[in-house]
């Protein structure tokens, strides 16, 4: 997962979930293999209450299974899984219960610490209760209530669009997850990023770590991870522009004793500032704050005078020598780390600050 993108400046269109789009295959792939008629489009109600309609088209249909595929459509959300190839086969059984089954492109589960067992796949609960839902429903309206069904969910090319998220960093191999928990997609939505950071602390801790690596994105890791070189997958978390939400996850969960913080010197410039978000969405650096903060740490009105011709924070660089011994990075520094500690108090929190050229200044030295 690379850095975020910036939110687009017009309306947004917003999209459906692969746990929407599975459930819309899984109601069409049964009720035609009951029905033996062929369907091109599905209607489902979505966890909020939504109708939708899909449309779906027809790959197998026999006397004992059948098989739909839809194309997902996230909207204007930079989703790696937009226009992915969701198919759904289904067959009857005779156990009376839904069982899914992980066809090409969807993860297995070979770590602990998420909501679904190690073996299983890569579906999530809501989607597995959408789809339970719809199959009773269609059970009971054929007199077949004493049937079970059996699931089983593909994502064409899902293997190779999981590289682009962090599924194997949580133990999800082989495929992307069937996520989603409204069935709808908000473009550029906080709230997705905010779970995967928690799902991403809840394996680390399942997986017996006590220390993370925290960092904005896969720049500023790979710098941070030339500093510790041995560290595992499982204890790096991206936090992306989430800082307030990371460390209040942090600060509920006992086991985690000591957090190394990376952060780019743009980010920084915020969070000194007390911004725990620093989209740029939501927040800007604050020039005269940074003026005050380089005259608190004892540089000349001449000196301090220069930052307010800037026009970004990355070029406090050309004012300050990005080095240990500059005052004014210390002084940065040590006011991010105080709005962190402010929210998680009992952690050992070390950070440091990361110029683009890969050097650092950490802050407890």
């Amino acid at each position: 997962m690379g850095e975020l993108q910036d939110i687009p400046d017009k309306p947004l269109r917003r999209g459906y979930t692969t746990g929407a789009c599975a459930t819309a295959c899984t109601k069409a792939a049964l009720r035609s293999l009951i029905t033996q008629q062929r369907i091109t489009e599905v209607q489902i109600q979505l966890p909020i209450g939504e109708l939708v309609t899909f449309q779906v088209t027809i790959n197998t249909l026999n006397s004992k299974e059948c098989s739909y595929t839809t194309i997902k459509d996230a909207g204007d959300d930079p989703d790696v899984t937009h226009k992915a190839e969701i198919t759904v086969s289904v067959s009857l059984n005779d156990i009376g219960d839904v069982v899914f089954k992980r066809g090409e492109g969807v993860g297995l589960i070979t770590l602990p610490g998420l909501e679904i067992p190690v073996g299983e796949p890569a579906i999530n609960p809501v989607p597995r209760d959408m789809m339970r839902i719809v199959c009773k429903k269609i059970l009971s309206d054929y007199g077949l209530e004493k049937k079970g069904v059996t699931i089983t969910v593909s994502v064409k090319d899902g293997e190779k669009l999981a590289k682009r998220t962090l599924n194997s960093r949580l133990g999800i191999l082989y495929g992307i997850s069937i996520l989603g928990t409204t069935g709808i997609v908000t473009p550029f939505s906080a709230a997705s990023y905010i779970a995967s950071i928690r799902q991403g602390i809840d394996v680390a801790i399942a997986n017996g770590n006590t220390e993370l690596l925290i960092n904005s994105g896969a720049r500023s890791e790979k710098m941070l991870k030339s500093i510790f070189p041995h560290v595992s997958e499982t204890s790096c978390i991206h936090y992306g522009n989430w800082i307030q939400e990371t460390f209040e996850k942090i600060n509920q969960s006992p086991q985690i004793s000591k957090v190394s913080m990376g952060i780019m010197l743009g980010k920084a410039a915020k969070l000194a500032q007390g911004n725990t978000n620093t989209h740029s969405g939501k927040t800007t650096w604050d020039k005269d704050f940074i003026y005050q903060l380089a005259i608190s740490a004892g540089y000349s009105k001449e000196i301090a005078n220069k930052v307010l011709a800037l026009n970004m924070a990355g070029r406090l660089r050309e004012i300050f020598t990005f080095t240990d011994q500059e005052k004014f990075y210390q002084k940065l520094i040590q006011q991010c780390h105080y709005y962190c500690q402010e929210i998680a108090p009992n952690i050992e929190i070390m950070l440091y600050l990361i110029n683009n050229d890969g050097h650092f200044i950490s802050y407890p030295k």
